[in-house]
């Protein structure tokens, strides 16, 4: 993983903080932030979009971070679980999880918690309590290997009960 003449800087907010990186502009988020700057919240799955295991918010949208270039994050905002522990919804929803056994072998948790941190967030303003059915909607971008989603959604709706 030596410095190449293909690898160009890269500058972005990871978390809060401003990072430079350098990297091939071909590779992707996941493996800059695993490989290169070490957070380990961000798991490799099927490293097609389509696990979710690999959930960060990138502007404050959930991504799958295997599908983004690092070049097409110069610039913009990175947040990965890690950068949302301090913040009192994700506190909630992490105390949801356990309380509902939503963790089983708990390699998809962080992505799962990425992603309903996002619906959470957003669904809140609304005054109105999401339905199961849209909380599963919500987190259908992830893949539970272990089948825990009904405790996955009681946790969401446990939580945004909490929080409201």
């Amino acid at each position: 993983m030596g410095l190449t003449s293909s690898e160009a800087s890269f500058t972005f907010r990871l978390n809060g903080s401003t990072v430079t990186v350098r990297a091939p502009p071909a590779e992707t988020l996941l493996r800059v932030l695993r490989e290169r700057l070490g957070v380990r919240s961000v798991k490799p799955g099927c490293e097609t979009g389509e696990c979710g295991a690999c959930t960060v918010l990138l502007d404050g949208a959930p991504v799958t971070s295997c599908t983004v270039l690092i070049s097409q994050v110069e610039g913009r905002d990175v947040v990965t679980l890690e950068g949302l522990s301090g913040d009192p919804l994700m506190r909630y929803l992490q105390d949801a999880f356990v309380e509902e056994g939503a963790v089983q072998c708990g390699y998809c948790t962080p992505g799962f918690l990425v992603t309903a941190y996002a619906f959470a967030r957003d669904s809140r303003p609304s005054g109105t309590r999401p339905s199961d059915d849209e909380i599963a909607e919500a987190i259908s971008g992830n893949i539970c290997r272990c089948g825990a989603y009904p405790r996955i959604v009681a946790a969401v709706r446990r939580a945004l009960e909490v929080a409201t």
